[in-house]
């Protein structure tokens, strides 16, 4: 059978400019041009084997002998390369592209309150973080590679044909159901896989609910940054609730007049972030209650929920009234946040506007890894990875604590009960801003606490503190990271004592 384009071969992108008349550019040297021309431009880097030229022929629609010859020449002239049974590739003598400049990685802003900025919001110059103890990320080096693959191979041997479509604009039904499992036995949630609608990380699910809820909306005085710009560039004010040593004062959308026009209410109830409080018994009631007179809603997002090490983790809200709480959650700090699946539980009444709100472009998320997800979870293979993860960041916590108390007893660990984070409190005198310049300069990346206080909060000052992240650095660097912090903090703090 005669080769096929269509079959035959790897790919190879060429412009031939081949023209007519006198002084006319022939195929052959329009071939050498141009494979000249994507070298020379770095298209195609040393060592990247071309096709045979047979098959690139084919594809270019020119005669097998034009296209040896033009690799002969290169390969006279050194640009390819050419052995027996390795193929024709390109010479690594061949002209290198001119380095760019490098650049600081960027890192998404859904958990970045402070990233690049400073407590005032003016950038800062970028310094090279060489010990990143911002939060909002677990250890990416920890992922499951093994058994998510096991689990990845299993869901694509069993997906049916319908699976490589377009799907379900709630998610698949496997996810939802080993969902609908999984947090209504490790959350509490009540949660029935007709109203979970699966989303593409959890600015999707945040933006969808922003469409669809009318009106102003509460968030806590302290928190991600990332949630007022997700809902107010859809016309919603954001109101900051007070917080303090119990969590957010959610007896304040009842008593205080600036409420009056609030539906809806943002918390992070299992886990304050960043100040770390579990939302008291008393006030988790509170807004429940609020809600049911208000005819309101409360969004919680269950931020750490998974990750609680002083006691069992304390239930999902939505539990207790399910018609009135939206449950949110992610993948992202129990396993990674590349895998961009997050997920709501949402009361009945908003599961079909929700859908509607979508735009084409936001239908479905990629089903392949929501099968994978799935059979993770009813493969116990989740509960497995976050206990022991459970483990690893309990232990980075409790060396945390050790070495400041051992090393920088004026610096106090607050909100270190749950999550991947803690309140550094500054000594009395102590200026963040200064403070964090210093820990910059010396290649740490963290936030101060004022970076995360809402603009509208009351501007009484707050306890100067810092937010550090014990839960991004890879195993093997973080012994390092610890020890710069300490070491920097020791140096730079009014009365601190300094090391001998």
């Amino acid at each position: 059978m005669a080769d096929s384009w269509a079959t035959s071969g790897s790919d190879l992108h060429l412009d031939l400019a081949v023209t007519s008349g006198p002084g006319a550019r022939r195929p052959r040297a329009a071939l050498i041009a141009a494979l000249r021309d994507a070298i020379r431009g770095g298209r195609l880097a040393p060592g990247t084997r071309l096709p045979s030229s047979r098959s690139l022929a084919a594809d270019l629609g020119l005669a097998r002998n034009t296209v040896a010859g033009a690799y002969s020449e290169l390969v006279a002239e050194g640009w390819l390369s050419a052995r027996h049974g390795s193929g024709t590739r390109v010479a690594q003598r061949a002209e290198p592209v001119p380095p760019r400049p490098a650049r600081l990685p960027a890192r998404g802003p859904a958990y970045a309150p402070g990233r690049e900025r400073g407590t005032t919001g003016t950038p800062h110059p970028r310094r090279p973080v060489v010990h990143d103890l911002r939060t909002g990320a677990p250890d990416v080096s920890a992922f499951p590679r093994s058994a998510w693959l096991a689990s990845a191979r299993r869901a694509l041997t069993a997906a049916p044909a319908p699976a490589f479509s377009h799907g379900d604009l709630r998610g698949t039904a496997e996810l939802r159901h080993a969902l609908a499992g999984y947090l209504a036995r490790a959350r509490g949630v009540r949660a029935d896989p007709e109203r979970i609608v699966v989303c593409a990380g959890f600015a999707q699910a945040l933006t969808l609910l922003a469409r669809v809820v009318p009106g102003d909306i509460a968030v806590e005085e302290y928190g991600l940054f990332f949630h007022r710009e997700t809902l107010e560039p859809h016309g919603t004010q954001t109101l900051p609730l007070p917080v303090d040593a119990h969590g957010a004062r959610t007896e304040a959308l009842a008593g205080q007049a600036r409420f009056a026009s609030v539906r809806t209410v943002l918390l992070t109830p299992a886990h304050q972030y960043p100040l770390g409080i579990p939302l008291h018994p008393d006030r988790r009631a509170a807004a429940v209650d609020w809600a049911r007179r208000r005819g309101g809603l409360v969004l919680e997002d269950d931020y750490d929920g998974e990750f609680r090490y002083d006691r069992h983790p304390v239930g999902a809200l939505q539990g207790l009234d399910p018609e009135r709480v939206v449950y949110l959650g992610t993948s992202s700090k129990a396993l990674a946040p590349a895998l961009r699946l997050a997920w709501m539980v949402l009361p009945d009444r908003l599961v079909d506007p929700v859908l509607a709100a979508k735009t084409p472009a936001e239908w479905t998320t990629g089903g392949l890894d929501q099968l994978t997800l799935a059979d993770f979870l009813e493969r116990g293979a989740y509960d497995r990875h976050v206990r022991a993860m459970r483990q690893r960041y309990r232990a980075r916590r409790d060396r945390l604590v050790e070495r400041l108390a051992e090393r920088v007893p004026g610096v106090r660990a607050t909100g270190i009960a749950a999550g991947l984070h803690a309140v550094l409190r500054l000594p009395p005198g102590s200026d963040e801003t200064t403070t964090e310049g210093a820990l910059r300069r010396a290649g740490i990346g963290l936030d101060t606490l004022s970076a995360y206080r809402h603009p509208a909060a009351p501007s009484a000052r707050p306890h100067p503190a810092l937010v550090v992240g014990y839960g991004t650095p890879a195993e093997h660097a973080y012994a390092a990271a610890l020890d710069t912090l300490c070491d920097t903090l020791a140096t730079s703090l009014p009365g601190a004592p300094r090391p001998t």
